[in-house]
């Protein structure tokens, strides 16, 4: 049975790409059809097909094309696919196929229903004026595509609510992979370090707070710090984005040393998961990979309540979760995610690994 894969636009990195990226290797003789594909090398020109606004400026401009996305998923042409499979965090999940054959199957792995339609406190681009215009008379359709007997996966119970309460339709939930096999695979990460990465962990003091992310506003980063001050416990942020100036200021007036470590490579974020004495993640999240990642590395976690991040870390056993709102609370919290045992971590990331996910993806689409 012929499959296509299904994709909104293709960046370098980032969660959604991973995930494409495993079903890609499931399903290796599919074909991926995109709005436009903005990696280079990750996946093989020849199965990639890109939309027509891959030819225009608007491929740099995501919240201008926005409306132009809907239509554009509904005039996909079909190649004799007996299945679709579509990772959808914006409008993938309105993909039709013109002339697709009785019993052809659309299975849909939701990211998340778009932020900067239906939750525009999770995303800036929903901020934008031609955004909210746009997310107004975007809302029906979206929910009326959600409606036309498409199959669903979320990728958590966070994520599954969410699709019920704006969609009104049911999901299954399938975790996103994480790269645990990757990070356990060996025990200090500092021996894959070059001269440089190995120069910045090594100025770092004992006993640091990690945050890591896009420094962002909803990521929340400045509560890492107030972690670190209601503990006394230094701190390291590492990351880029456009917050990283607010997050200096914040910095400099901080009661603790707090450190940046700038667009870390992957081997020194892994060595910074392992040396840190906890990673802090204060956003909410629709699942949430990096706790996940940290706890592969076996760092404990305080992780925020709310959100996808409370499906994996386990309180009192991998973890601590709590809402941040007061110093008193981040210093218990800190203390039981302190107390729990770096084995537990380990073997609990493991339900969360790629490998785990390629056989739930591939026993889904296998179903019928």
């Amino acid at each position: 049975m012929a499959g296509v894969l299904v994709h909104e636009w293709i960046a370098q990195a980032g969660g959604s790409e991973n995930v494409l990226q495993e079903m890609s290797e499931a399903f290796p003789d599919a074909e991926v059809v995109c709005l436009w594909n903005e990696s280079t090398g990750r996946f093989e020109t020849r199965r990639v097909r890109q939309s027509w606004l891959a030819r225009t400026p608007l491929r740099r401009h995501k919240a201008l094309a926005l409306p132009l996305m809907p239509p554009t998923w509904r005039l996909l042409r079909d190649h004799a696919y007996d299945w679709a499979l579509i990772s959808s965090h914006a409008f993938a999940h309105h993909a039709r196929f013109r002339g697709a054959p009785v019993g052809f199957r659309r299975m849909v792995y939701v990211h998340t229903p778009a932020r900067y339609v239906w939750t525009r406190a999770f995303d800036a681009r929903g901020d934008n004026p031609f955004a909210r215009v746009a997310s107004h008379a975007l809302r029906p359709l979206d929910r009326h595509r959600a409606r036309e007997g498409a199959e669903f996966a979320a990728n958590s119970e966070f994520v599954r609510e969410r699709i019920r309460n704006v969609w009104g339709v049911d999901a299954r939930v399938i975790y996103p992979p994480v790269q645990v096999e990757r990070i356990q695979s060996l025990s200090d990460w500092r021996e894959k370090l070059d001269d440089v990465d190995a120069l910045i962990i090594g100025s770092l003091p004992e006993g640091y707070l990690l945050g890591a992310s896009r420094f962002i506003p909803y990521k929340r980063l400045e509560q890492v710090i107030e972690v670190g001050e209601a503990t006394g416990r230094p701190v390291v942020l590492a990351g880029k984005g456009p917050s990283r100036s607010v997050l200096a200021e914040a910095a400099a007036h901080a009661s603790v040393p707090v450190h940046f470590v700038d667009a870390p490579s992957e081997a020194l974020l892994y060595a910074l998961y392992q040396q840190a004495s906890a990673f802090v993640f204060p956003a909410v999240e629709d699942f949430g990979i990096m706790p996940v990642e940290a706890m592969a590395a076996g760092a404990a976690v305080l992780a925020q309540i709310e959100g996808g991040a409370a499906e994996s870390v386990v309180e009192g056993r991998t973890g601590s979760l709590i809402d941040f709102r007061s110093p008193a609370e981040m210093r218990t919290g800190l203390d039981r995610a302190l107390a729990t045992d770096r084995a537990d971590r380990l073997q609990r990331a493991k339900e969360f690994g790629a490998e785990r996910f390629r056989g739930d993806i591939q026993s889904w689409v296998g179903e019928r």
